[in-house]
Order: structure tokens, then C-alpha cells, then sequence
């Protein structure tokens, strides 16, 4: 699946609003040659780019990461992140454990 700028979706968000492109490129603080080049797929958005997007067309981020083609729409969300944060961390608390024992192995060897 390509991904791409959906401009005709911003343009037409813009227009609900009563704004252009020029209104979209101050809100990120962005020069209009810049925001061209996201247009035109030149480059990629930073994220405080998105975040103010989505705060000036009051969409939903995932949507203005979607039309900004930096999120894959058939990537599997995460169900639940605070889980898997845990889960990592345990991982690295066994990781840590293991080379603490290890370390402490070559210790008694010296």
C-alpha cells in the first residue's frame, strides 16, 4: 500500500473552516515552501507539525497522521499501551537481572 499526502482531504477541511494552506503552514510555524513539500510528499511531518494539523481542523490525530501518509491504516493498533510498557519493562528488570549475574560470575572467575 503506497502512502501518500491526501491534499484534496486538507483542502477540503481547510474550506470547511474558511482557511488555506497558508492558515495550515503558520499553525505548525511553517513556511509555505515547507508545507508544499509536504504536499507534495518531499518530506515527512514532525510530530508538533500533526499535533497542530489536527488542533486547527479539530480532527483526530491517527486520521491527520493517516491524510499525512505517515500511518499505515492497516497496521495493528496496540490494545492496550500501558500493558505493553509493563511488559517491556519486566523484560528489561529479567535482562538486567541476567547480566547483573553474569557480571557478578566473571567477577568470582578473576
Amino acid at each position: 500500500m503506497a502512502l501518500f499526502f491526501d491534499a484534496a482531504w486538507f483542502d477540503a477541511r481547510l474550506a470547511d473552516k474558511g482557511l488555506d494552506r497558508n492558515a495550515l503552514a503558520a499553525c505548525a510555524g511553517l513556511e509555505r515552501s515547507e508545507l508544499h513539500r509536504l504536499f507534495i510528499h518531499e518530506r515527512a511531518p514532525t510530530a508538533p507539525e500533526l499535533n497542530a494539523f489536527a488542533e486547527l481542523l479539530g480532527a483526530d490525530i491517527m486520521e491527520v497522521s493517516l491524510r499525512c501518509g505517515v500511518a499505515n491504516p492497516e497496521a495493528e493498533p496496540v490494545a492496550d499501551p500501558a500493558a505493553r510498557i509493563e511488559n517491556m519493562e519486566a523484560r528489561l528488570d529479567e535482562i538486567e537481572a541476567w547480566l547483573a549475574a553474569l557480571e557478578a560470575g566473571k567477577k568470582k572467575r578473576a
